[in-house]
């Protein structure tokens, strides 16, 4: 929830202008605030930045003031949508089951979810964090979806805005955990197709060694998004 419509509209300028300096194997997604969306695909009109939601409602229509379908985030040239963020299921209370009808919800109008899971800082003191993650992933991701539609961010909720980050380690592990819970869950071959992201505090900084790590498949991108030179040499890392 940042920004005013013209702040929002030359971020997504600036993004677009750089993009060509990304490599084509690089896939470029931004999800701006709802009210955002429409301003955002003109500005990104004719690259090769891909257009998301930050959520949206289970239901295709109906009277639920301030909601936003799957329906109308496609309609708006919309292909993903984030789904299950920490600060969703923290501040808003959305548990698993309401992550699942959601994530069908957007499959149902096209969309791509992104699917996020990530532990406390309690639960990682108390060394659940895999357990934790794997149960959110079995209660969240919808029954026989091909891996290839779907892409699951980790975001250990503690690591979020705080400028922390787990250590290599803890990723891989989490990560490593994530991709067996995925492939017990769809079997095989559609859990090694599903693209595995980070997110929580990632920056220029540390975004080489992240992205580079194995079944760490890209980044959720948080406050580093609202700068446009951050966001692109993130991406510019990834090799």
């Amino acid at each position: 929830m940042n920004g005013d419509l013209e702040s929002a509209t030359a971020l997504s300028a600036e993004i677009a202008s750089g993009a060509a300096s990304v490599s084509e194997a690089v896939e470029l997604l931004i999800c701006p605030p709802a009210i955002h969306l429409q301003a955002t695909a003109a500005a990104i009109a004719g690259t090769k930045i891909k257009l998301g939601g930050q959520d949206c409602h289970e239901a295709v229509a109906g009277a639920f003031t301030g909601d936003v379908s799957a329906e109308m985030l496609a309609d708006v040239k919309c292909s993903y949508v984030i789904l299950g963020h920490s600060e969703r299921r923290d501040a808003h209370h959305e548990g698993d089951a309401l992550v699942w009808r959601k994530a069908n919800a957007a499959l149902r109008a096209g969309l791509a979810p992104i699917i996020c899971v990530g532990e406390t800082e309690q639960e990682r003191l108390a060394g659940h964090a895999e357990n934790v993650v794997a149960k959110q992933l079995t209660a969240s991701v919808p029954d026989g979806v091909d891996g290839s539609r779907l892409s699951v961010a980790y975001e250990p909720v503690w690591a979020i805005g705080s400028g922390r980050t787990p250590t290599i380690d803890e990723i891989m592990s989490v990560h490593s955990a994530m991709r067996r819970a995925l492939k017990n869950l769809l079997g095989d071959e559609a859990g090694e197709s599903v693209r595995l992201l980070y997110g929580g505090s990632v920056k220029p900084g540390n975004a080489a060694e992240i992205l580079n790590l194995p079944e760490v498949d890209g980044a959720l991108v948080g406050g580093a998004s609202l700068n446009a030179n951050d966001f692109l040499s993130i991406a510019l890392a990834i090799s």
